[in-house]
């Protein structure tokens, strides 16, 4: 059910969906795995789509972590919606990422520990990028880490103008394989 509700959603929107299908159990587990969960007070999930990545970040997660999921499609929005309505400190938004920052202010939130973002830069417009990756730079707390992945390289030196550090892995057993991008700031 979730890849053709996947596959509709794309094939509407692709550059704002950016992947035919949802992500891969390998990929969800290397998105999350330099997450220090014991630590983490607030993690902030750009694009969970139908909740791959939100999976792994509920299973890690304190009870008292504030888990703030930012997605732009409506649908993927209302399925999250009813798959998490149980959960304690999910707040879950339907709206674009360049607008984190409102959004945390809203809430009271002061300091993100995380962001893991599902978001397809490599489609998404340069200036919405650009807004994205530099709210995401300031949002973070100083030791935080955004984490993301993308099925090209095609725009890691442009992610890498906003984070000093970049860590890169390969996670082959995804469709299509993919490039797990973890930056710092320090």
């Amino acid at each position: 059910m979730k890849i053709v509700k996947f596959l509709i959603e794309y094939f509407k929107s692709p550059r704002t969906v950016g992947a035919v299908a949802p992500s891969s159990e390998r990929l969800a587990k290397k998105m999350v795995s330099s997450i220090d969960f014991k630590n983490a007070k607030c993690i902030v999930e750009y694009g969970p789509g139908t909740g791959v990545f939100t999976d792994k970040l509920l299973e890690g997660k304190k009870q008292d972590t504030i888990l703030l999921l930012l997605e732009y499609n409506k649908d993927f929005c209302t399925l999250l919606e009813e798959r998490y309505k149980g959960y304690d400190n999910i707040i879950i938004i339907n709206d674009s990422a360049e607008n984190v920052d409102m959004y945390l202010e809203k809430y009271k939130i002061r300091n993100v520990d995380y962001v893991v973002s599902g978001l397809p830069f490599a489609s998404l417009p340069k200036n919405i990028s650009n807004k994205i990756l530099k709210k995401t730079r300031t949002i973070l707390k100083k030791d935080g880490l955004f984490i993301t992945f993308q099925y090209t390289l095609l725009r890691k030196e442009f992610i890498s103008s906003y984070f000093k550090e970049i860590e890169l892995e390969r996670v082959v057993l995804n469709v299509p394989p993919a490039y797990v991008l973890k930056c710092n700031n320090f």
